[in-house]
């Protein structure tokens, strides 16, 4: 199992998009802990965030503020991009499907155009959700692409343009499809865990849509340290274009990531509405292998091992503890070889 390497982010100079958002903020914490000097670029954080729970202000060399949608950046001189960027929230893009297609790939052209000007190696953040989801088995890379939601089509739409800047302007870019991240430090709209956590603190039941519903949930940092060891190949010229990373075991379902999390945390109070608020795939499952394969990279948290280190983060931030010393300390074990 391989871990990133120190020696090479070290003193990297590291552009990351969408720092504020609940994985770029872990993204930044473990740049930082390799040594490699953050350049943030993002919107402003929302209220709770995991950019102010986790003190990700203090380790970045600088903390920019600009709308990708709107206008390409003047990049600030680095040596890898990370774009984490995005309008990420499935339901939001049935409510603005406008603004995230501007998000999402207008947003990253932006980004795409700018590196043309100042080239370095790019990994693209898309999602599990790019593929066209007709098959019941787990996806492998080569799978079809598709998307029928908002949110889904225009990440399958980002896909497209990486390959054809790749192929028509010779950018080192690559693609990392992973989704169902928990961890703590979510506090996304209609996303489950941030809604059962907020559903307890509030003492009302947790409003689910779908119970039967199967996802590769997985946690965060086996998620981030798979992206870094894929910038890490995609600077030495020998990673493949698109990767898939998904839990060490098979999807589950909502129910049984609740039966976990009620294992860890105490009883749950729970319904689904007669009919749910909008069309979803029932099955989402994603084949790793070439993860595994070509970088080297295998999940360190088992999915029962995930949702246990999730709700302990969310009962500490609740009790006011530091989470940024927190962060620390679950860095350190997740960087260990």
């Amino acid at each position: 199992m391989r871990a990133p390497d120190r020696g090479f982010w070290a003193g990297r100079r590291v552009l990351l998009t969408g720092h504020t958002g609940f994985k770029g903020a872990w993204a930044a914490r473990m740049l930082a802990a390799l040594g490699a000097k953050v350049t943030g670029l993002a919107l402003d954080p929302g209220t709770p965030s995991a950019f102010r729970a986790l003190g990700v202000a203090g380790v970045l060399e600088r903390d920019l503020r600009i709308d990708l949608s709107t206008a390409s950046p003047a990049l600030p001189a680095c040596d890898l991009a990370l774009h984490f960027a995005a309008q990420a929230i499935v339901s939001e893009g049935y409510r603005d499907p406008a603004g995230t297609w501007a998000a999402n790939l207008t947003g990253t052209l932006h980004l795409l155009s700018a590196l043309r000007e100042a080239p370095c190696p790019a990994v693209i953040v898309t999602s599990d959700k790019v593929y066209r989801n007709d098959a019941a088995r787990a996806f492998v890379e080569s799978d079809p692409l598709g998307g029928d939601d908002p949110y889904s089509a225009s990440k399958a739409a980002v896909e497209i343009l990486v390959a054809s800047h790749r192929a028509s302007f010779g950018l080192q870019l690559a693609t990392a499809r992973a989704g169902n991240v928990i961890g703590g430090g979510d506090f996304g709209r209609d996303r489950l865990v941030p809604d059962l956590v907020r559903a307890g603190q509030a003492g009302r039941p947790l409003v689910l849509r779908n119970l039967s519903a199967t996802r590769p949930f997985q946690h965060v940092l086996d998620v981030v340290t798979g992206y870094l060891l894929l910038a890490e190949d995609l600077a030495a010229g020998k990673a493949p274009p698109a990767v898939n990373f998904g839990p060490a075991e098979a999807e589950i379902s909502v129910a049984e990531l609740l039966a976990l999390w009620a294992e860890v945390a105490g009883p749950l109070d729970w319904h689904a509405p007669p009919a749910p608020p909008m069309p979803e795939k029932s099955r989402l499952a994603l084949d790793s292998s070439l993860a595994r394969a070509a970088l080297g990279w295998a999940p360190r948290f088992s999915t029962r091992a995930a949702v246990a280190d999730t709700a302990r983060w969310y009962g500490l931030w609740a009790a006011g503890h530091d989470m940024g010393s927190e962060a620390y300390a679950a860095l350190a074990a997740a960087l260990e070889g």
